[in-house]
């Protein structure tokens, strides 16, 4: 074996960029391992982790790293790695039109309808968003790491102005059926959606889509995501009180369902005021202590609709045994998920640690893979934004979730491993071929009970079915229903307990 490591300064490429890259350089002939990245703080760990030996560098180096079988295939894989990252170029004779240099000026090109969707670097996002608004935009701003104090800025500016300001870390929207960012494929209906929840929405927009086959009007049209932190104390729902203004005025909407994460309690007292004062209904699915799960909300909103909620898929249940420790481990690429999760479990087994913690004393440091298994039940987000920096969302990249996933099966005190696997655009294009080989190597040494809360619909590019299929020929059992799997892998541990 022989290692390669190199930096390359100035260099720069996105992470959905540079994930692409390595994995190409990863089918090269003699590669036995490939990581391009830029040298983040996290990326650096992974590399580390991997066995790589970096040298000093600063985030705003390219670190290519390799492991070949032999020297010679050196030359071979780097100009693999140069080849990979080589952009794509018009086919030869197309005509080519000089790119926009700001947003405002992109905007401009466009019609006046056109929402502006920001993905960059955190710290960029707000003067590009800024720039939209000022055009006079409604944007959905995808980027992370954005700080608290933009956000609210941003989001004042927006409001005096008439804009929506969608995020930022908006992973999902939905506009006149079209998606943005990651968002499921669904069929139509008279609902709106308001989401300061990316998963959460997209919890909501399959599980209708899976009840309303052949139902008049069970769909969504729209769903508008607002940002994660939109209903918290800091920014006071800014974006959820315009949306919902929006959605109000749609004739085409008969009824308004709000998701979010646990939200400020003072913010949410304020937003229910603000909802009775609409003249469309309702449905408020707030997470937190003593609130409905999603999917009890899911159910509540087929009732006002006058359904009745179907029972709710679940495959491979033959697949799974009993615990096997005494501790629940929760990997999620959904926040809102591990949210949901965490506040049922910890109803029934007691305290849940984990980097989103319900309470500050339960916080644990998602750097830090020991910590991660910790002596008590742990749930983690791998879509928070400390394991982001740097690199691709989860639902993109898993490389993180599945090392966790090998270590927390071998753990003996890790009981039932509970996951998430969330499909639509944007999403990695087959996820189930990256997870269901780590669900079967975790059950090698033992047949440790795996649930899956599978987030997809029929339509979704992955297939659903395929998807749920590979996962049970791993071992795994999989629901539709995120607070159904949470259930049962509570229903696993206490089975053990008796």
């Amino acid at each position: 074996m022989k290692d390669h490591v190199e930096l390359r300064s100035g260099a720069y490429a996105d992470s959905v960029t540079l994930l692409q890259v390595s994995r190409a350089v990863q089918a090269a002939p003699g590669v036995v391992a490939a990581q391009v990245a830029m040298a983040t703080g996290l990326n650096l760990e992974v590399l580390t982790g991997m066995g790589f030996d970096v040298p000093a560098s600063s985030p705003n180096d390219m670190v290519v790293a390799l492991r070949l079988d032999d020297d010679a295939d050196l030359a071979a894989a780097l100009a693999a790695v140069d080849a990979a990252l080589v952009p794509a170029r018009p086919a030869s004779g197309a005509s080519e039109v000089a790119p926009p240099r700001t947003t405002g000026s992109a905007l401009r090109r466009t019609g006046a309808d056109a929402v502006a969707l920001v993905s960059v670097p955190g710290a960029s996002a707000t003067v590009e968003a800024m720039d939209a608004v000022e055009a006079g935009r409604d944007v959905m701003v995808f980027s992370d790491n954005v700080p608290v104090e933009e956000e609210v800025a941003l989001k004042t500016y927006a409001t005096s102005r008439g804009a929506l300001v969608m995020g930022p870390d908006c992973g999902t929207a939905v506009i006149d059926g079209v998606g943005l960012g990651f968002a499921n494929t669904t069929r139509p209906g008279r609902i709106g959606l308001v989401a300061a929840s990316g998963t959460g929405c997209q919890q909501l927009l399959v599980l209708l889509h899976h009840a309303g086959a052949g139902l008049d009007g069970v769909g969504v049209t729209h769903a508008l995501g607002v940002g994660g932190r939109d209903l918290s104390a800091a920014v006071g729902g800014l974006s959820t009180r315009e949306a919902l203004r929006r959605l109000d005025a749609d004739p085409d909407v008969d009824l308004v369902v709000v998701v979010s994460k646990p939200p400020a309690p003072e913010v949410a007292e304020a937003l229910a005021k603000d909802a009775e004062a609409l003249a469309t209904p309702v449905e408020l699915g707030l997470l937190g202590r003593g609130q409905r799960d999603l999917t009890t909300v899911a159910e509540a909103v087929l009732e006002r609709l006058g359904h009745t909620a179907p029972a709710w898929p679940v495959a491979g249940e033959d697949n799974t045994g009993a615990a096997t420790g005494p501790l629940l481990r929760g990997l999620f690429v959904g926040g809102t998920l591990c949210d949901e999760s965490m506040l049922m479990a910890s109803e029934v087994l007691g305290p849940v640690r984990s980097n989103i913690p319900l309470s500050p004393e339960l916080a644990l440091d998602s750097t830090d893979p020991g910590d991660l298994l910790a002596d008590t039940h742990t749930m983690v987000d791998f879509g928070d934004d400390a394991l982001t920096q740097g690199r691709a969302h989860p639902m993109i990249d898993p490389t993180l979730r599945n090392e966790q996933l090998a270590r927390a099966a071998a753990d003996p005190r890790t009981g039932v491993i509970l996951l998430d696997l969330v499909l639509g655009h944007g999403a990695e294009p087959d996820p189930a071929s990256l997870l269901a080989p780590a669900i079967r190597e975790a059950r090698a040494d033992r047949a440790i009970p795996v649930i899956v809360s599978l987030v997809g619909t029929d339509l979704d590019p992955q297939g659903l079915d395929a998807q749920r299929d590979a996962l049970v020929a791993a071992g795994a059992e999989v629901h539709l229903s995120n607070a159904a799997a949470t259930r049962r892998a509570i229903q696993l541990l206490e089975g053990a307990r008796a």
